[in-house]
């Protein structure tokens, strides 16, 4: 990384009042974090004023980029009317219109500030209505900060076992009844899960999963592992829990669309809050009746006091807006020129090396070996410190990418820009594999 006093210096007055200088571990890098100054279009400037083209997208939530005209036309008017009320609005009936009308599985909606909120909430939901305890995820997928959700996010190889994976703690002191609450099941090993879930379905409330799961390689569910679960649901009764925070930029209906089965519930964000703090539940009418208040007090009572504010709405609604068919088919192409681009520097270079995900998501893996679920994924410690030096090449080379090399598209990017991203890349690539490994 080049000399960044005044980053350094915001840096120092950081550490004294947050712990490790920062709110969000995600944005953390040695020596010191970026600094953002401001943002327009698919361009962000950081605090020494170095303009490069963002592929972070504010990790993958900017589905528009930054400082979109009309989204920020309708933040300005409904400032100007009031941030919060103690009282519901229509922007959030409209806004809920919007996406049920979008969402083929939504038939009612609810909402709340975060996708981390929008998981645990479902979770609770999926509780409530099939009265069970326990629920079931797939090994390294992240679902945010939710206890249950975090389990086995990160599990190493010594945690792994011989048989079916284990139920591991992610944070210093998760109650072991978190754990036990928690089965815990392989992606993409449609045999091995089917077998685990069936062996559990007694005590199963659901089973969360994202059907790309983010941080387990942005790797696609396979057509044999979502029929495993359209059976699974038909014959046990354990509810889908989709975490779509991430994949409904995928398809106008969502990940779900683009892999034909619809689940019982599903947790969003991030797009749908056009740059500002959202989350929602979708899903049926008879499961989301576990919120109902209307007849006495609610299987499921939910609060919030910016649940559904009104600037959040605006901005969602004027996202939502701008991200129709034909922009969803123009970012998939641009996906695919920049897979294909990223696979040919791979062959180019003699690096091993590979690209997953689908549409406007994409993942840089620094070896050649299959990719199937999390533990395929899973880089080691030299694979990580390669990576980390392509990246920080790209980064000095004008271009935003974060540590674990997932980038996200947003639509004013064009051709242009996918081309200087693969220039970038290659010459990256290049210096990385050319270069002495020098410690941090």
């Amino acid at each position: 990384m080049a000399e960044m006093p005044v980053s350094q210096a915001l840096y120092d007055r950081a550490v004294k009042v947050m712990p490790g200088g920062n709110t969000r571990t995600t944005v953390y890098m040695k020596p010191h974090p970026f600094y953002a100054s401001h943002g327009s279009g698919c361009r962000l400037t950081d605090a020494e004023g170095v303009k490069r083209i963002d592929f972070t997208n504010n990790y993958n939530s900017l589905i528009h980029g930054h400082a979109h005209p009309a989204i920020n036309a309708a933040v300005r008017d409904q400032i100007e009317r009031g941030t919060a009320f103690p009282m519901a609005t229509e922007l959030e009936i409209r806004f809920a219109e919007l996406l049920c009308e979008r969402v083929a599985s939504f038939e009612q909606i609810r909402f709340c500030n975060s996708g981390s909120e929008a998981v645990m909430n479902a979770i609770k939901a999926a509780r409530a209505f099939t009265d069970k305890p326990k629920i079931a995820k797939c090994e390294g997928a992240y679902h945010g900060a939710y206890d249950f959700a975090e389990v086995s996010l990160d599990p190493t190889p010594e945690s792994w076992g011989n048989a079916d994976p284990k139920s591991v703690a992610y944070t210093k002191g998760t109650p072991q009844s978190v754990l036990d609450e928690v089965v815990v099941i392989p992606f993409n090993k449609p045999d091995e899960a089917e077998r685990i879930l069936r062996a559990h379905a007694d005590s199963l409330a659901c089973v969360v999963i994202d059907l790309m799961p983010n941080r387990a390689g942005l790797i696609p569910a396979t057509p044999e592992f979502v029929e495993m679960l359209k059976r699974v649901r038909a014959d046990t009764g354990i509810l889908l829990v989709f975490d779509e925070v991430i994949t409904l930029r995928l398809g106008f209906g969502g990940g779900q669309e683009v892999f034909g089965i619809a689940p019982d519930l599903s947790a969003i964000g991030k797009i749908i809050g056009g740059g500002y703090p959202v989350g929602a539940v979708g899903g049926s009418a008879e499961v989301m009746s576990v919120f109902d208040p209307r007849q006495a007090k609610p299987l499921l009572p939910h609060g919030g006091t910016f649940n559904a504010n009104p600037v959040t709405m605006v901005a969602g609604e004027a996202a939502m807006q701008h991200y129709g068919r034909d922009e969803i088919a123009r970012l998939g192409a641009l996906g695919d020129r920049a897979r294909d681009g990223i696979t040919a520097a791979f062959d180019e270079s003699g690096v091993p090396g590979q690209v997953t995900g689908l549409q406007s998501l994409l993942r840089i893996h620094v070896h050649s070996r299959p990719l199937s679920d999390y533990r395929s994924s899973l880089m080691s410690p030299q694979e990580k410190t390669f990576l980390s030096a392509v990246l920080r090449h790209m980064r000095d080379g004008g271009i935003f990418v974060n540590e674990r090399g997932v980038c996200s598209l947003s639509t004013p990017m064009g051709e242009a820009e996918i081309d200087a991203f693969l220039t970038c890349f290659r010459g990256a690539l290049n210096a990385a594999k050319n270069a002495p490994q020098a410690s941090e």
